[in-house]
């Protein structure tokens, strides 16, 4: 027994998944051959334990989403400088480090929002619209777009499953996981682009 620990222990330093804690406390990698995958500990949360709770560690770490074009570019074909309207809209939706799906609605999701309200104060937001009219002026022969940076947030915790039977011999496993989505102030930052239009483009101008 005291070998099988220290194996485990060693795995969990170099890999993000789940461990288990039996009584008396040993641990075990989640994903080894004896024991069950990220997916399934996180499938069983209020859905076959006695309680299933997510504990976040620290702060939440808010941060600028990577810039990409929003709406569709203009093309300026005149011989003189244009303001043209771009009507766009862009959805910014959450994600996790071990890519499941996951929905406030029920399981693993829920818990997670439930708990990160208590933790915070205010309410996870599964995504987020943005919707606007941006102006950009172009000068003849040019191309124009709309860039926008979303504001996001990362999240880290752990959660703790209690069955009321051993499951994969364990009554209690832990499983880290890392939460990223649109940050509470979900404003961006939008930005105007041009670039001279290539040859290509000129000749596709009516």
């Amino acid at each position: 027994m005291r070998a099988r620990v220290s194996r485990a222990l060693v795995a969990s330093a170099v890999v993000t998944g789940a461990l288990a804690f039996p009584f008396p406390a040993t641990a075990a990698q989640a994903g080894a051959e004896d024991g069950p995958t990220v997916r399934e500990l996180l499938e069983k949360c209020d859905n076959g334990t006695d309680s299933c709770v997510f504990h976040p560690q620290g702060e939440p770490e808010y941060f600028t989403g990577e810039a990409h074009q929003v709406g569709d570019p203009v093309y300026n074909c005149t011989s003189s400088q244009q303001r043209s309207s771009v009507n766009w809209s862009d959805t910014t939706s959450q994600s996790n480090s071990v890519g499941l799906s996951m929905t406030t609605e029920a399981g693993f999701g829920k818990v997670f929002a439930v708990s990160y309200e208590q933790a915070y104060e205010h309410k996870w937001e599964e995504s987020h619209t943005e919707a606007q009219t941006t102006f950009v002026d172009t000068n003849p022969n040019q191309v124009g777009w709309v860039q926008r940076a979303p504001q996001m947030q990362k999240v880290k915790g752990t959660y703790e499953l209690h069955f009321p039977d051993k499951f994969h011999d364990h009554y209690i496993w832990y499983v880290d996981l890392e939460v990223t989505g649109p940050a509470p102030d979900s404003s961006s930052a939008v930005s105007q682009h041009t670039r001279d239009m290539s040859e290509e483009e000129q000749a596709n101008c009516p």
